[in-house]
């Protein structure tokens, strides 16, 4: 079975390392949101796609929440002797993916290419692809103005109210190199459980018109009026988007014809089948990574009913 997720940061990426534990792991594809990404002190940064390749790589920094275990941040402190203020948290582990991608892409490598090789460098046999290599920016307004995403999150704490968010460059974005090939060519595509507005919507924009209803299945962010992690719940609302699992799914129709929602939502199932999809109803919440590994095998093995309530798990 081909297989390929679409990821953000935390859920995606926690979902990503469960369907690479129970996949043969070159049959599955992860493609990764970049609209988050930046630039800076001259370095090429990836939050998103470097999330998935630590994870899937086993060096993710579960106590930290993002970044390489064991991670150290001697360069911060550096930087901040020449009187700098750094608000993104480079570690110094970190650091080496955003000097060799950096140094990759300089050597004229895409960053489809660029990608690859640091998927192959870390041993990783799936397939870790950016939607687009043309650039594509989530801003977000906020009390404080107009933000890049990362400033929003990082230098802000995402504690600021969202009232809008804007994806830039989709008009120009193409899907990267493999991306329309691998949708073409899997059994199922994944939406996996990111913050939808600002994760999984600039890859749907980019990529979307190659994706089969069919085969997709999207999994809830929320579960019981929360988030796995972060403002996703916050950041719907300041939208004025309804912040429930139904909410999301109306949002994916047009993408998806099954959806994962979790047993402490069972209540909204008659809702979300009415929207035309069919409903599994599983335990959404991953945990540590024998949570991750059992969702995945749910995701691929469950056969929600065509007609008629999804059966309780």
């Amino acid at each position: 079975m081909k297989v390929v997720l679409l990821a953000g940061g935390t859920g995606g990426a926690m979902l990503a390392e469960g369907l690479y534990q129970v996949l043969p792991p070159e049959s599955l594809t992860v493609i990764t949101n970049t609209a988050d990404d930046l630039e800076l002190w001259g370095l090429a940064i990836s939050p998103d796609t470097d999330s998935v390749l630590y994870r899937l790589a086993g060096v993710f920094n579960e106590e930290a929440g993002w970044g390489v275990a064991g991670e150290t941040f001697a360069m911060l402190g550096m930087l901040k002797r020449y009187g700098e203020e750094p608000w993104f948290g480079l570690g110094d582990r970190d650091l080496a993916t955003h000097l060799l991608r950096t140094s990759l892409l300089r050597s004229g490598l895409g960053s489809a290419e660029a990608t690859a090789e640091l998927v192959r460098r870390l041993g990783i046999q799936a397939r870790v692809m950016p939607m687009s290599e043309q650039p594509v920016r989530t801003k977000v307004t906020t009390p404080k103005g107009r933000l890049d995403l990362q400033e929003y999150f990082v230098r802000e704490g995402h504690r600021l109210a969202v009232s809008a968010v804007e994806i830039e460059g989709t008009d120009q974005a193409r899907p990267s190199p493999g991306v329309v090939e691998a949708l073409a060519e899997a059994d199922r595509i994944i939406i996996g459980p990111s913050n939808p507005a600002i994760s999984i919507e600039p890859i749907l924009a980019v990529a979307g018109a190659s994706i089969d209803p069919a085969r997709t299945l999207a999994v809830t962010p929320i579960v019981a009026g929360a988030a796995l992690k972060g403002p996703t719940v916050e950041i719907l609302l300041g939208l004025g988007r309804e912040a429930t699992p139904t909410g999301v799914a109306r949002g994916y129709r047009a993408f998806a014809s099954v959806f994962a929602l979790d047993r402490r939502d069972a209540a909204e199932e008659e809702a979300i089948r009415a929207l035309g999809y069919r409903v599994l109803v599983l335990d959404t919440v991953m945990g540590g990574p024998e949570g991750r590994r059992r969702l995945a095998a749910e995701l691929l093995t469950g056969d929600p009913p065509a007609d008629g309530p999804s059966p309780q798990r």
